[in-house]
């Protein structure tokens, strides 16, 4: 097992942020796409209503709303979506 060192990373991450408002390192960035659709995304992974909202931690009728698109996902949710699209084996090992 590999023990950190977490007072060495901050410090260097310090340093790096330095270094960037000096123009001497460019931080990396990510630029993250926007996920497919609820219903597509849920589609794919070939579950209900009921199952794909029990995994999100939302209300079937919130799922609903955003599947009819009289509401959006925000925040978390939006980040869960992405990882239901691109990574949906997690969400395989859950159910």
């Amino acid at each position: 097992m590999t023990t950190r060192d977490i007072g060495a990373e901050i410090l260097e991450g310090i340093n790096e942020i330095k270094a960037h408002k000096q123009g001497k390192f460019t931080l990396k960035t990510t630029e993250l796409s926007e996920p497919s659709a609820p219903k597509e995304i849920r589609s794919k992974l070939k579950l209900t209503q009921s199952a794909f909202a029990g995994l999100l931690g939302v209300s079937m009728r919130t799922l609903q709303d955003w599947e009819q698109g009289r509401r959006h996902p925000q925040g978390p949710a939006i980040t869960l979506l992405r990882i239901a699209e691109q990574h949906p084996e997690v969400f395989s090992d859950l159910h």
